[in-house]
């Protein structure tokens, strides 16, 4: 980043999701204030010039339809072409995007605009996942058909044709370049599988980090990452954390990392400088107990940012 230039971009997309309500988390970010200021007001203090783009366009589905798998295909369609358009406005204007979102479907349509915007000009980045749960379901494996548990897959070139297929990149993402880090509720399909396309050495399980240490998971991660000839972006599930420090979110595992792990791993990851985007999902306000959930999410996005103690 060769200009301290931010474009932050709201994804209020929540029908990937089983509950609703993650839609609901990109204005909670955005104005909730954290010691006085809100999430905007914080990044200018840190030097960041700032643009707040709004938010991406969101087709929602018609409530009383839900066959398919993946589940609300046409809208999901529908809205990240609206999401891709978004972000390609921050990413050709030289903006550092930090993505609010939104259930963590949207990592399909940001992580093509990202994706297909590097490989424009020559390069290839990689992706650090942050999440309690594999998200690499495809329809087959899926126990539930929505498309929130399915982006890592379409990312890698599988699962769904036409999500695969966005911004006519495919494969998204090369996994020499993805790690995973906090993964902690696997479906048996998803375990499959992550050791058939021999990805077990690219996540970071929560057993991985208790054994480990987050700070040698993390580094390991970033080492992974940061093959990617241009860097790697960054995709952020609150649930990663244990539900006692963010219980707003709607699919909550218990046994995640503390409130301070996490900021670590961020700190270490703006430490190293090779971040190019930033996204956060899963905050679910109508799950949250006295905002706490939101008010991390935000503390999060400043240790991104490169926020410390001293």
């Amino acid at each position: 980043m060769t200009e301290k230039k931010v474009g932050i971009l709201g994804v209020p997309l929540g029908f990937g999701a089983g509950k609703t309500g993650s839609e609901l988390g990109v204005n909670a970010m955005r104005l909730s204030k954290v010691r006085g200021h809100t999430l905007g007001e914080h990044i200018r203090s840190m030097g960041y010039m700032l643009r707040d783009h709004g938010d991406a366009a969101i087709v929602q589905p018609d409530d009383s339809e839900t066959a398919g798998n993946p589940k609300h295909l046409p809208e999901m369609l529908a809205s990240s072409a609206n999401i891709i358009s978004a972000l390609a406005e921050i990413l050709n204007n030289d903006e550092f995007p930090i993505i609010l979102g939104g259930d963590h479907a949207i990592a399909i349509p940001t992580f093509s605009a990202i994706s297909s915007h590097y490989k424009q000009h020559g390069s290839e980045v990689g992706l650090i996942w942050f999440d309690a749960h594999a998200d690499i379901n495809t329809p087959a494996s899926s126990p539930s058909g929505n498309i929130h548990g399915m982006p890592l897959a379409v990312l890698l070139g599988h699962g769904n044709r036409e999500l695969a297929g966005l911004c006519g990149v495919e494969p998204k993402l090369n996994y020499k370049y993805f790690a995973h880090i906090g993964a902690r509720d696997i479906d048996d399909g998803e375990r499959d599988i992550v050791h058939s396309l021999g990805l077990r050495d690219h996540f970071f399980t929560m057993s991985d980090i208790d054994s480990r240490g987050m700070k040698t998971c993390v580094e390991d991660a970033i080492a992974i990452a940061s093959r990617a000839p241009g860097g790697y972006a960054v995709t952020f599930d609150i649930d990663m954390i244990d539900p006692r420090f963010a219980p707003g979110s709607g699919t909550l595992v218990r046994g995640g990392t503390t409130y301070r792990e996490a900021h670590l791993a961020l700190e270490l990851i703006a430490a190293h400088g090779g971040m190019r985007s930033f996204e956060i999902v899963e905050v679910n306000p109508l799950l949250d107990q006295s905002n706490i959930t939101v008010q991390l999410a935000c503390e999060l996005i400043l240790s991104a940012l490169g926020k410390t103690i001293l």
